[in-house]
């Protein structure tokens, strides 16, 4: 068994291989990379728990991941346990009539918010119960005057689309073993909610960002709208945008021309906005233009004319960012009313070997307009230059040196 150290330094390359699996979009190198992420958090767990074998403050437990479970949980994984013990695991687990409860999933998503910034910035929402979600149009007129016709009625409803959260399916594999199934509900239960909690948002970051609109949600890199021509089921990409310097000047007109101005003509109240760049993008471009020196020789970063979030995603392009409002990109998962059970998965023969288990989840997301985002060429990018004013020269009482 390896130690916790090698563990977690092994975690970053599992999860750069799912990354890069998932951007792909070959079924059968998800699966390859999904399992092996699965094992990776699975021998992870297992090594936490033998160090804390000893531990029964449920204090202490919870700091390291576990919870104290509900009733309704902890008789869902003893059902669960039973069934993997047995000798035929796929006929035990279709007996269970119960699914993941809500509360675990509730709990998956709370972790999510706190540990990936992009979820915090986005409008992402627990859909676990609901089938379709109905979004208003901010931008639109809510209430009308007039006689109560037909028209009016249509110009109302108009305001608001639904979205269907059953469009698209995200699937979770997960490798457990007997050692694993020995140590308890509690621990089964903090292994889940890591698997699913990490493939939902590698699901979300990619799909967010870069998503086609073919049988996954649409990115912030892509056109929508009623005009938009769909091609083979995805959404065409927006043109790039060159923005060569944050100053003023150069920030103010980018703004003004590519996201002040609603979809539909209206001009729009700029708030705060979000970047999205890669990380060694950040390092090279966007903080050598955002960073001032102060009088006293320090340093100020991510300082823009307009009030601008910087968030570092392994999943955008080098050379490109996305600037807009996140609050304007709506992403919904769930389990939908018939999602959200763990099944025995024997659809992949190379991974006959081990006991393999699949949990379903069901989701989309878009831009809510063609004018929320912007997708930007920032590989001409200027560093920050300081202008510096010196006064009084040839002042007899202050000599220049």
């Amino acid at each position: 068994m390896k130690n916790l150290d090698t563990l977690n330094a092994e975690k970053i390359e599992v999860l750069t291989n799912l990354g890069n699996a998932m951007t792909s979009e070959d079924e059968n190198e998800v699966v390859k990379a999904m399992s092996a992420f699965a094992e990776h958090v699975q021998n992870s767990v297992l090594a936490e728990a033998r160090g804390l074998q000893s531990a029964s403050d449920t204090s202490i437990l919870a700091g390291r991941g576990t919870n104290q479970l509900t009733s309704e949980e902890n008789q869902y994984y003893t059902k669960l346990i039973a069934a993997m013990k047995s000798s035929n695991p796929k006929m035990e687990l279709e007996n269970i009539d119960a699914v993941l409860p809500k509360t675990t999933i509730e709990r998956v998503f709370e972790d999510l918010t706190v540990s990936h910034p992009l979820l915090n910035a986005i409008q992402f929402h627990n859909t676990t119960v609901l089938n379709e979600w109905i979004e208003h149009d901010h931008e639109t007129q809510l209430a009308a005057w007039g006689d109560l016709t037909d028209k009016i009625i249509a110009k109302i409803t108009s305001a608001f689309t639904k979205i269907d959260m059953k469009m698209f399916k995200l699937s979770a594999f997960m490798v457990i073993s007997q050692a694993m199934l020995d140590l308890g509900p509690q621990w089964i239960d903090r292994y889940v909610r890591v698997i699913l909690a990490e493939a939902v948002a590698l699901a979300i970051e990619e799909s967010s960002i870069n998503g086609t609109g073919n049988k996954m949600p649409i990115g912030m890199n892509r056109q929508v709208g009623k005009d938009v021509t769909i091609t083979s089921g995805e959404y065409p990409l927006r043109d790039k945008v060159k923005l060569d310097s944050f100053d003023p000047v150069s920030y103010g007109k980018f703004v003004a021309e590519h996201l002040a101005t609603t979809a539909k003509g209206n001009p729009r109240i700029i708030t705060e906005m979000i970047c999205i760049v890669n990380p060694i993008d950040y390092l090279e471009k966007i903080m050598p233009a955002t960073t001032v020196r102060t009088p006293l020789g320090t340093y100020v970063n991510n300082v823009f004319p307009l009030p601008t979030n910087v968030i570092q995603s392994v999943r955008m392009p080098k050379g490109e960012a996305i600037i807009g409002f996140g609050e304007r990109y709506f992403i919904g998962i769930g389990a939908g009313t018939d999602g959200g059970r763990i099944e025995y998965s024997d659809e992949y023969k190379f991974l006959e070997d081990q006991r393999v288990y699949r949990v379903k989840m069901y989701g989309n997301g878009t831009p809510l307009d063609n004018t929320s985002f912007a997708l930007v060429d920032i590989s001409g990018l200027l560093p920050m230059v300081q202008q510096v004013f010196v006064t009084n020269i040839g002042d007899a009482n202050f000599p220049v040196i």
